[in-house]
């Protein structure tokens, strides 16, 4: 995030908006490869940690090859998919001037080459995710990211083509795949003995798999979707007004991202033996995830026009200030969805988040194309908003379903999330220095007062006291 607030600048200068919104679209394409992963990834993570905790560790190495070599030809399908794809996305489903016609089918050339390598490298991560190895994971991933906004910077002294700048997108992808892959070498040796093929593997993973295909699928689709819209809505240059807040907010979702990966193996072995244990992780990892992004979220959305502003410039902020505002609101909501989303997946219920994300496809789409025709960018990002909150009522009403009992604490628990909406959207309307900078002093002040005395129970204050 810290390189992107850098970096972005001076890509939006040097290549220009239009130019600069296809990238947009380039790192939306490499960041959301995992749409033709068809789950493989998470099953592959579930499958091998089962196997280590049961201690057939002499069965790992089948099936990280097989997952592995399937996801690869999953790849080349991908591949295939882009490059029939993308003479029609740039001659007529995208907004694209037709001087940056070819570069940009060139460029869309490339990215496809690297979707092999992006999803097996989804597959390596799965398996040192199934062996606790979180530290590799992140640095690993942190250059990886780094690399994503700091990469296309290289290429600007010496040229302004995306071909070019794309290149060394694909470039970094294929340099992380090589490292992942020596990675899990020397975590699980015994990848390096034979590269094995087991037929009989395959139905587990697809089994596994199966529905959560199906979210990683259409969830994708909803979260990129809106960019191709407005550029065929709209135009490319809109496309970065839009896209570039969103994906600034958008990267707080790496809190309940991190936090979720490692609940989901907590929530598939409490459940079937312990769910009161489920249910008190589940009441602590929402609890923790509200109370880390309410006070970035109100600053965020306060703050939104003159952090633009000093960020990207006048222009930029005057057309992308209130679409940050309503997409923080959004992120905010859809962080606290990620722990029932979880807790779904890992009590075995797959199926019922695929179902509720095809039943939301068609629906967002429709509000989707309705809202950018009629309020440009803007509605883009209160459509996305809208489906985002309507998913996370779904999603907690039916994890509330699996969990043991009724509380009274959770008359309370739905009031507090109510109470956060209605001042982030207090905080939308607010202007001038001086009223914004009352506002989050004595909001944050409430908030840590409330926090303490009414949200934390007594064993979490306890614990609280005893890192100081």
């Amino acid at each position: 995030m810290v390189v992107a607030v850098f970096c972005i600048p001076i890509l939006i200068r040097g290549l220009g908006k239009e130019r600069f919104g296809v990238l947009t679209l380039a790192w939306t394409l490499i960041g959301y490869a995992s749409l033709f992963d068809f789950g493989l990834g998470r099953a592959l993570t579930q499958l091998v940690a089962k196997k280590l905790g049961a201690g057939e560790e002499r069965e790992i190495p089948t099936l990280a090859w097989t997952s592995l070599l399937l996801m690869l030809l999953l790849g080349f399908a991908g591949t295939a998919c882009i490059l029939l794809i993308s003479p029609w996305l740039t001659g007529r489903g995208l907004s694209i001037p037709e001087a940056l016609q070819e570069e940009t089918l060139r460029a869309f050339r490339l990215l496809g080459v690297s979707l092999p390598f992006v999803i097996t490298t989804a597959g390596l991560r799965g398996l040192l995710e199934a062996h606790q190895r979180f530290g590799l994971i992140n640095a690993l991933r942190v250059p990886m990211g780094v690399f994503t906004f700091a990469g296309p910077l290289l290429v600007l002294p010496f040229s302004k083509s995306l071909v070019p700048v794309v290149a060394t997108l694909v470039a970094g992808r294929i340099a992380a795949w090589v490292s992942h892959l020596l990675v899990c070498m020397q975590v699980m040796p015994e990848l390096g003995r034979a590269i094995v093929w087991e037929s009989s593997a395959i139905g587990p993973l697809l089994r596994f798999g199966g529905w959560m295909t199906v979210s990683n699928v259409v969830s994708p689709l909803m979260v990129t979707l809106d960019r191709f819209f407005i550029g065929g809505l709209v135009s490319v240059t809109a496309v970065a007004y839009y896209a570039t807040p969103f994906e600034a907010v958008i990267k707080f979702l790496l809190l309940p991202g991190a936090l979720m990966g490692v609940m989901f193996p907590a929530f598939s072995a409490s459940f079937p033996q312990d769910r009161a244990q489920t249910a008190l992780l589940f009441g602590r990892s929402v609890k923790s995830l509200f109370l880390a992004l309410f006070p970035i979220m109100l600053c965020t959305i306060a703050l939104a026009q003159d952090g633009l502003r000093l960020w990207l410039g006048a222009e930029f902020a005057q057309h992308s200030f209130r679409v940050l505002q309503i997409l923080a609101l959004g992120v905010f909501i859809n962080s606290l969805a990620y722990v029932p989303f979880t807790l779904l997946q890992g009590a075995g219920s797959p199926n019922m988040t695929a179902a509720l994300h095809l039943i939301e496809l068609p629906l967002y789409l429709g509000l989707l194309w309705w809202l950018i025709r009629t309020r440009g960018i803007e509605g883009a990002a209160i459509a996305w908003t809208t489906r985002v909150t309507v998913d996370a009522l779904l999603l907690f009403l039916l994890a509330q379903r699996l969990l043991p009992g009724k509380s009274p604490k959770r008359l309370r628990a739905a009031l507090l999330p109510v109470m956060a909406l209605l001042i982030l959207a207090l905080a939308a309307l607010l202007h001038g220095p001086i009223v914004k900078g009352f506002f989050l002093l004595g909001t944050i002040l409430c908030f840590v007062i409330v926090t303490w005395f009414w949200i934390l129970s007594p064993e979490e204050r306890t614990l609280a006291q005893s890192y100081r």
